[in-house]
């Protein structure tokens, strides 16, 4: 097994807010990962005297030149020892690094690569002591408990065959079969689909047909599959659904009263259930104004510092966030291609709006940066070891093999940064002086007096349901 690789580097400022990382892999490292690649590519290779799979090293090495193989080891290492080139020169990159390898090694010779990258900017420091912020009561109107309420009863509900036509709202239990030109596609037949219309469950116009249809019914619902449908074969195509209901059921909701408190929820009255909602939604609405009291004091001290952030930087973190959404809507089944569709915008005009998020994230994290170094944050291995136990929990790991994991992937600094930038803003927090909403506007407006204009975008990447 391979050790962590040893790169020396040095570092070069650069304006707007870049670094040249000049780093340098020993030569033991680059013939360690040479002889690696041979031993893997060795294991596809036939060679007289040779049994498959276990040529030497030296042998492929021979035969392939050293050069090919070299360029293989490359392709494998690089990421790594330029995430060690990162993590050694200490800087907290921001955007895609220009690489620069220049000329290949010789045998026995050392690897030396150039990264530019733009890095996160320093914060000079006003006040982030005492900062006097608005923090909003918690309340809980009426209003809101009858809505949490009627979900409760929507979760409660029933379903009832009925001897009608169907309505929106209504479920209905159907068989189907699809067909484009006469012909049935995959995965367009169904039986015993219960479904219920107006929910938009089905592709737009399926559901809107049935409304109407009664038991034994039998119809042709016609429509054309959006041009974004995740089925490419079928996006854009005009299909027939020859569609049977065989009944309608409607739903039934509960009556809000003492019998449906008691079973839903154990309490003795609607007026005890009303108080555990009122109070579960207050606990919600409490963590919700810690966070935005949070964010609100970080902003203030953002407000207070000197943060320069040049453009470029600002746009490459933008990409950045832009390209978070995008993977996080891929896990979700959403391909880049259909959300950029659906947005109606490409990728860079995207990237331009989330700007405004760019760099208010940019200038947030080099306030805290500055608060760690000048408070002189050093969390302790038990404080790491605390904020890495969900993390451990949820992979089913112990705290201690996942510090291990980390330290060997070269990414334990990188958690014990989070956690004195976390420590760091507990602390801003903690000497935060609260003040009513109405105090914070009249002075937001007595001191920045532009600032309503500045915030009239958020500058939030839209996404779906947004």
């Amino acid at each position: 097994m391979l050790g962590v690789a040893t790169v020396k580097t040095s570092v070069t400022e650069l304006p707007e807010s870049r670094v040249r990382v000049q780093a340098e892999v020993p030569a033991e490292e680059v013939e360690q990962r040479v002889a690696e690649a041979a031993r893997q590519l060795g294991r596809q290779m036939r060679v007289p005297g040779f049994r498959k799979g276990k040529v030497p090293p030296p042998i492929v090495i021979r035969r392939l030149g050293r050069e090919a193989v070299l360029d293989e080891a490359l392709r494998g290492s690089l990421s790594t020892w330029y995430a060690d080139a990162i993590e050694e020169a200490g800087i907290a990159p921001v955007g895609q690094p220009q690489l620069d390898l220049g000329d290949l090694p010789g045998e026995g010779q050392p690897l030396s690569f150039s990264i530019e990258i733009g890095v996160r900017p320093t914060a000079t420091l006003g006040q982030y002591k005492g900062l006097e912020v608005g923090r909003r009561e918690p309340v809980v109107e009426d209003r809101q408990i009858d809505e949490e309420l009627e979900r409760m009863r929507e979760r409660f509900a029933t379903l009832e065959t009925v001897e009608r036509p169907a309505e929106n709202g209504d479920f209905v239990v159907i068989d189907y079969v699809g067909s484009v030109d006469g012909e049935p596609f995959e995965g367009g037949t169904g039986r015993d689909q219960l479904l219920e219309l107006g929910s938009g469950r089905l592709i737009p116009g399926f559901e809107d047909q049935l409304v109407g249809a009664g038991a034994g019914d039998e119809r042709t619902v016609e429509l054309s599959f959006p041009e974004d449908y995740q089925a490419a074969e079928l996006a854009g195509e005009r299909a027939q659904f020859e569609v049977t209901v065989s009944e309608v059921k409607a739903k039934l909701l509960p009556e809000l009263d003492d019998e449906f408190a008691t079973e839903t929820g154990g309490f003795d009255s609607l007026d005890e259930l009303r108080a555990d909602v009122a109070t579960r939604m207050k606990t919600v609405e409490e963590r919700e104004i810690e966070r935005e009291f949070e964010g609100a004091v970080l902003d203030a001290a953002v407000a207070e510092a000197d943060v320069a952030v040049p453009e470029q930087l600002v746009h490459a973190r933008a990409h950045e966030l832009l390209d978070d959404t995008l993977s996080a809507l891929e896990r979700q089944g959403i391909s880049k291609e259909a959300y950029l569709q659906i947005a109606g915008k490409d990728e860079e005009t995207l990237a331009h709006q989330a700007e405004p998020e760019a760099e208010r994230a940019l200038k947030r994290e080099a306030v805290l940066a500055a608060v760690v170094e000048a408070e002189g944050i050093e969390p302790t291995d038990e404080q790491v070891a605390d904020a890495l136990e969900p993390t451990a929990e949820r992979r089913g790991d112990s705290v201690g093999e996942l510090v291990e994991q980390l330290r060997k992937a070269d990414r334990l600094e990188r958690v014990r940064e989070d956690v004195a930038s976390r420590q760091a803003l507990e602390l801003l927090v903690r000497e935060a002086k609260p003040i009513s909403v109405e105090q914070a506007k009249a002075r937001d407006k007595l001191w920045t007096p532009d600032r309503a204009e500045e915030g009239s975008s958020s500058g939030q990447l839209w996404t779906p349901g947004s």
